[in-house]
């Protein structure tokens, strides 16, 4: 993997460059969408390509251990050629699926074992078993395993937790060391800098991850109940603490105003459930503001779901047929909202890149952040 800046915004942090992987490049800053278990929900990969204009999108280890398993995965030559999908692929490293089993899983020095939620066997999941199975995925960006503490967190479980996660990143880093590739192409691992809401255990592992010199670093354990302003102080933070010269990842965040906020402290690289889960439940996000598509104001609307975005079905449907979709549970429904949604995201971060490149990115998020939060 290759990463290169091309601009800097000279009244933030915020940067754009690219990164060059296997399966094509991706320009930073940059969405991607979530396909936990190779599909990212009531979308297809041909949308994906042309109306959503996904770059990268993300698999999920623990599901995708559990369903197919990776013997399919393997037999069927990763995960790509499983899905049809020839751009990158990151995975997560299951360990935040793991640690939300609670009551289900056992965590040690070993790793973490623990139940499916499909149908109560008993698994092991452990630095070397998270590397394999990931090497048998196939992902561009593959991710380490990790503790992920609750909100709020004392201190002395955060530090424990923190020191444990530096423990298999260790394991990990050597585990990546002693295998190869199975698919003709290198795969690039981030560390994930954990340590909750203490601005010193951010720092030791802003530190710890960064001194291990991977590809590139992972900011977790942020956008899990704590409030705004305190996620963007411990971004912040961790930004500060990582090299100029690798992409850094955010795991799990979230609403646009806050991928702005967070593109703006030195943040390259975005994912959420956000945008397709609440489409999902009628919510959209457009370039005018968030819309619930189910409220009967919407009725007889009969203009574009959103003229603002280069999205072929948010330009050929109207808001009044959306609606009429969703009212009568129509499964069409969920495609065109994600649709929506998932295009806005992309077309957020393009704008944003831009933006840095002209050097004028502060002035323009600051600008349209409260048209982004208006509920129209």
């Amino acid at each position: 993997m290759d990463f290169k800046l091309q601009a800097k915004d000279p009244n933030s942090q915020a940067r754009s460059g690219e990164i060059t992987t296997a399966h094509g490049v991706i320009q930073t800053p940059i969405f991607m969408p979530v396909g936990t278990v190779g599909s990212v929900k009531a979308v297809p990969q041909t949308q994906l390509h042309h109306d959503v204009k996904a770059q990268i999108i993300l698999g999920n280890t623990y599901h995708l251990y559990l369903r197919p398993g990776t013997e399919i995965l393997q037999q069927a030559g990763g995960l790509h050629q499983f899905m049809g999908w020839d751009k990158p692929i990151l995975t997560d490293s299951g360990g935040y699926q793991v640690f939300s089993l609670a009551g289900k899983r056992k965590l040690s020095e070993e790793g973490a074992l623990f139940q499916s939620h499909i149908d109560g066997s008993r698994h092991m999941f452990s630095s070397e078993t998270v590397m394999d199975i990931q090497r048998k995925i196939g992902a561009d960006i593959i991710m380490a395993f990790d503790e992920c503490p609750p909100y709020p967190s004392d201190y002395a479980y955060a530090k424990k937790s923190m020191e444990l996660t530096h423990r298999w990143l260790a394991r990990c880093v050597k585990r990546l060391a002693e295998t190869e590739a199975l698919y003709g192409y290198e795969q690039s691992l981030f560390p994930i800098i954990q340590g909750s809401t203490f601005k010193d255990l951010r720092q030791i592992s802003s530190e710890f991850i960064a001194s291990m010199e991977c590809d590139g670093n992972a900011i977790g354990g942020l956008s899990v109940g704590e409030p705004e302003d305190m996620m963007y102080e411990m971004c912040g933070l961790c930004c500060d603490a990582l090299p100029l010269e690798k992409p850094r990842y955010l795991m799990g965040v979230g609403t646009p105003w806050n991928i702005l906020e967070c593109i703006a402290l030195g943040v390259d690289m975005f994912d959420c459930v956000m945008p397709t889960r609440n489409g999902r439940n009628g919510m959209l996000f457009t370039s005018k503001g968030i819309i619930n598509i189910k409220n009967k104001k919407w009725e007889n609307d009969f203009s574009p779901i959103d003229e603002g975005i280069d999205c072929e079905s948010s330009n050929f449907y109207s808001k009044a047929y959306l609606r009429h979709l969703f009212v009568s549970n129509e499964l069409l429904a969920l495609n065109i909202a994600s649709v929506q949604n998932l295009s806005f995201y992309l077309h957020l971060v393009t704008q944003a890149r831009q933006h840095i490149q002209q050097g004028d990115f502060k002035n323009w998020k600051d600008n349209i952040i409260p048209q982004l939060k208006h509920r129209l």
